[in-house]
């Protein structure tokens, strides 16, 4: 059973390879739980809980569990690329959206897996969980869009119990934001990490992203995680162990 949706401002795609009644409810709790988190953790929306925090109408103490949780990553990841990964720019509002959609989609995967649902792919705009083979001897694919041509790839990676996260400036322009500077990055194109979990996978990326070039060897030097990079020149860095289709 296959189902995309628009969550969070991005085509959601859930592919269950299985039917029936089950499986459709357990789809339905995995869409209405990413539009549980839009409501509750977007900053565009004033009425959201990290719109409130940021606001000042709730205080540390009043936050739930689930947004202490977010916060907590954010701040390891900061530490952990040297201020690159930021929730908190200069000037800017509190903006954790760098972790919520990998966090969220990572946690969806959850509740297939506690509905006894061991085989899909979760694609939320290019950053892919996937568990199981969807046949027998076989991986699931997953296509690294080309950072410069719509109409391609630049190469498909094998996953079959794991993540998939690419970051790039392809289709929401200069997002990234380097934490250190204020500014966007300069140096790549598109930055793919692949690891145990969604939540490692995109801050990873993003991290390295916002680095620049210094984010080459910074990401391919994190442990559990293989990485395909594709620098300005049109270079392509790529792991020894990525599992390439």
């Amino acid at each position: 059973m296959n189902r995309v949706e628009q969550v969070m401002g991005l085509p959601v795609s859930v592919d269950v390879r299985a039917d029936g009644e089950l499986v459709a409810h357990a789809i339905d709790g995995v869409f209405g739980w990413l539009r549980e988190v839009d409501a509750r953790f977007s900053p565009f929306k004033a009425g959201s809980e990290v719109c409130r925090y940021d606001r000042g109408e709730l205080a540390p103490s009043e936050l739930s569990d689930d947004l202490l949780e977010v916060l907590s990553l954010c701040d390891h990841y900061e530490r952990l690329s040297g201020g690159a990964f930021s929730a908190r720019l200069p000037g800017r509002r509190l903006d954790p959206n760098a972790m919520v959609k990998g966090w969220a989609v990572q946690r969806a995967a959850s509740l297939l897996l506690a509905e006894g649902l061991d085989v899909f792919c979760v694609n939320a705009g290019g950053d892919v969980v996937t568990s199981g083979e969807p046949e027998p001897g076989r991986a699931w694919r997953v296509g690294i869009r080309h950072p410069e041509r719509r109409d391609a790839v630049c190469a498909v990676v094998e996953s079959s119990g794991g993540a998939v996260a690419t970051s790039a400036e392809y289709e929401r322009g200069a997002h990234i934001l380097d934490g250190r500077t204020g500014r966007p990055p300069v140096g790549l194109l598109s930055v793919t990490v692949t690891a145990d979990d969604l939540v490692t996978a995109d801050s990873l990326a993003t991290a390295a992203f916002a680095m620049g070039t210094e984010g080459i060897a910074w990401v391919a030097a994190q442990p559990g995680c293989q990485v395909l990079i594709v620098d300005a020149k049109r270079q392509v860095h790529r792991s020894p162990g990525l599992r390439l289709a």
